[in-house]
């Protein structure tokens, strides 16, 4: 049986140069220095699931700040694909060739530890001296190694001094709770590093063996900085209906007797969306609920993005009662418009409908 190990790129290269080529590439199963970076090996026969993939890369960080109410991490690791989302339409983005990194920013409420998934997205501007040398969109991501995140591949002008300043757009989301009227001014933070190729290659690429494919998920690293899991549902607040899955996403609703908290007058009904074994948020999804009580129906909505500082993100809407005996379907109208690394692609795509009684 094939067993897991880490390797660095550096040992990768430095093989090579002692005249390794034949023992690593196999090991590594075709994983060679000139194409590794560029597209290394992929799962075949990928579940329509999460799943542990081929090959997981870990990271490292550049810093760590604050920028208003924000808490904000700068990290990175080699450059690598990952897939966007459409709509329903996903599009691999494979490492271009003038690719030197790939650059993740964290991004948390600083007084509660909150990760914070903005529409209004992040984007990361690198300069050397007084010039411009590249400007991205940091996509958001969800990744089994580095959480929800936002980030890229970045091309750079070789080793050095650069700076990287980390754009925060406003927040259009709702607030709840002590999040009302936060975060609505863009704010931006700097971080001076040093791009070295050396500290590059020692971070660390773990083969996944024979486990690969399995519908399991790699634990996140921990960097010191929150990584955006969910709430644990014990801690939640609110009569829980009930947890279940749908396209392998992890969907716990509950409802509050007294919203008040939430801002509504009503009771409030909530959803908190989740991955499997790491319980990382999905986030930027439709979701709409309907109530039925009796065979009538009482509600049919599309459920609000939220943000609270105890529930986290969060779908929800204020309901005038649930009573015992009512039933909630929970529909995906649009799959969670998120980018993801490999072992999420193929995940949180076809979606059935959900049904909770009370």
């Amino acid at each position: 049986m094939t067993q897991p190990y880490s390797v660095s790129r550096r040992s990768v290269l430095r093989t090579l140069a002692l005249g390794g080529v034949g023992s690593l590439a196999g090991c590594l199963g075709g994983f060679e220095t000139q194409s590794a970076w560029r597209d290394p090996p992929l799962v075949e026969n990928r579940p329509n699931a999460v799943y542990l993939p081929a090959i997981t890369e870990g990271m490292k960080m550049y810093g760590r700040k604050t920028a208003g109410p924000y808490g904000v991490a700068l990290t990175y690791s080699y450059p690598h694909r990952f897939w966007t989302l459409t709509g329903a339409e996903r599009t691999k983005t494979p490492v271009r060739s003038q690719d030197s990194i790939h650059l993740m920013v964290s991004l948390w409420d600083e007084k509660t530890g909150t990760v914070l998934p903005l529409d209004a997205g992040v984007a990361i501007e690198i300069t050397r001296g007084d010039e411009l040398v590249t400007q991205e969109v940091a996509y958001p991501m969800l990744s089994q190694q580095m959480g929800f995140h936002y980030g890229a591949n970045y091309a750079l002008d070789g080793e050095g001094e650069y700076t990287a300043t980390v754009r925060v757009g406003g927040v259009s989301l709702n607030r709840t709770g002590s999040f009302a009227g936060r975060f609505e001014r863009a704010e931006r933070v700097a971080f001076d590093f040093t791009f070295d190729t050396d500290d590059l290659y020692d971070v660390d690429i773990r083969r996944l063996g024979d486990r690969q494919g399995t519908r399991d998920a790699i634990a996140p690293m921990e960097m010191g900085f929150p990584i955006g899991r969910a709430p644990d549902t014990d801690s939640l607040p609110g009569q829980h209906l009930g947890s279940q899955t749908s396209g392998d996403a992890v969907f716990d609703t509950f409802v509050v007797e007294d919203g008040s908290r939430f801002g509504v007058e009503q009771s409030y009904l909530y959803v908190s969306a989740r991955t499997p074994y790491n319980q990382i948020i999905v986030p930027m999804m439709g979701l709409d609920a309907t109530l039925t009580r009796d065979g009538e129906q009482l509600l049919d909505r599309t459920l609000a993005r939220t943000l609270d500082p105890t529930v986290g993100y969060h779908y929800g809407t204020p309901v005038d009662t649930v009573e015992s005996g009512d039933v909630v379907e929970l529909s995906v109208d649009v799959a969670p418009q998120v980018a993801r690394h490999d072992g999420y692609e193929t995940a949180f795509f076809e979606m059935p409908p959900m049904r909770f009684r009370s």
